[in-house]
């Protein structure tokens, strides 16, 4: 017999898939407990949570795909995709291997297909790279790329946030494969289990083949290995530590977007920190961050209900490609973060 899921089932089962801390990587972790308490789901949904909590890792494969952009992914300069990855790939080898590099004396990248480093006007700008969506912790001599891994390098001007941590351009990733080889757990934390946007966040998982958690959103301790998402209105979502720090501005958060903590409005700011626009009610946010360890968190956001629907809908590639995080415009336009600023300035 098929049962469904109620409002309230859903919550009870947030919180008993709740992923606990872990020390270990979840390729390494046992599987421990029983189905039967997720019957609800059926034995294929149940195992799917439990593959969100970690329990269950799929292989990083396939070839790698290498973007290369400036301006924070406005202009795109170079692209391979399906790139054959050998036994000791990095960065820095994908790189030379595609496109014309120049380096610098230590062993960085000066410049990119004649496009250095420097300055640009009396803004300083350089190169970045991030591997699934996630700044490299490391030189790009020293990064490692696996089958599967999206690599990107933007050349841009870092005088608001010297470090942006996180990016959204690389989406599916870093859900499909993880972060240094390895996938990691997906959990998605919602205002409202039972809430639209949240299903479609989910569902958007599932299509994927990324098996994700369900959680209330609400306090989740130190989870240095999950990948969390976090869909609702930014009254509920500022909760967060991680998502608090988009209050703070670029500097602290790397993403060019500040909402108040009322949540009734949704700056948009260039790249020089400065609100070109405002949006109100219906916007939505798509952006990501990190905190402290913690893996990347992603924020799905808005000023009200309609705004988180309008974000969560918004949650796939073609709205995200080479994006550092995007707004939706109650009128449901995709608008890059940071914003264009305005003519003459």
């Amino acid at each position: 017999m098929t049962r469904t899921l109620t409002a309230a089932s859903a919550r009870r089962l947030a919180s008993m898939t709740t992923c606990r801390p872990r020390a270990v990587r979840p390729s390494r972790i046992a599987v421990v407990g029983a189905l039967g308490a997720l019957g609800a789901l059926g034995a294929a949904g149940a195992a799917a949570l439990l593959a969100g909590c970690g329990l269950v890792a799929g292989p990083a494969t396939g070839g790698a795909r290498l973007l290369v952009t400036r301006e924070f992914g406005a202009v795109q300069m170079a692209s391979a995709s399906a790139v054959r990855v050998g036994g000791a790939e990095t960065a820095m080898s994908l790189l030379t291997r595609n496109v014309a590099v120049t380096t610098r004396p230590g062993g960085g990248v000066e410049s990119i297909d004649g496009r250095p480093g420097g300055h640009s006007g009396s803004a300083p700008v350089a190169w970045f790279h991030y591997v699934n969506g996630i700044a490299a912790p490391r030189g790009a001599g020293e990064t490692t790329v696996h089958g599967g891994d999206v690599v990107w390098w933007d050349l841009h001007d870092y005088s608001q946030a010297p470090e942006v941590p996180a990016v959204v351009g690389s989406f599916p990733e870093p859900f499909l494969h993880g972060s240094e080889g390895e996938r990691l757990p997906v959990r998605v934390e919602c205002a409202r289990v039972e809430a639209a946007a949240c299903g479609t966040v989910v569902a958007r998982m599932r299509a994927l083949g990324v098996p994700a958690a369900i959680a209330q959103l609400g306090p989740a301790g130190e989870m240095p290995d999950t990948l969390r998402i976090l869909v609702g209105p930014w009254s509920a979502v500022r909760a967060a530590p991680a998502a608090q720090q988009i209050e703070q501005g670029p500097r602290v958060s790397g993403v060019y977007a500040r909402i108040p903590a009322g949540g009734d409005g949704l700056e948009l700011l260039d790249a020089n920190g400065r609100a070109v626009q405002t949006l109100g009610a219906g916007a939505g946010l798509i952006a990501a961050t990190r905190y402290s360890g913690e893996e990347p968190v992603w924020v799905i956001t808005g000023t009200d209900a309609s705004g988180v629907e309008r974000a969560a809908r918004a949650l796939d590639r073609s709205a995200l490609h080479a994006r550092f995080a995007v707004a939706l415009a109650p009128s449901g336009a995709v608008l890059p973060l940071p914003a264009p600023g305005r003519s003459g300035e």
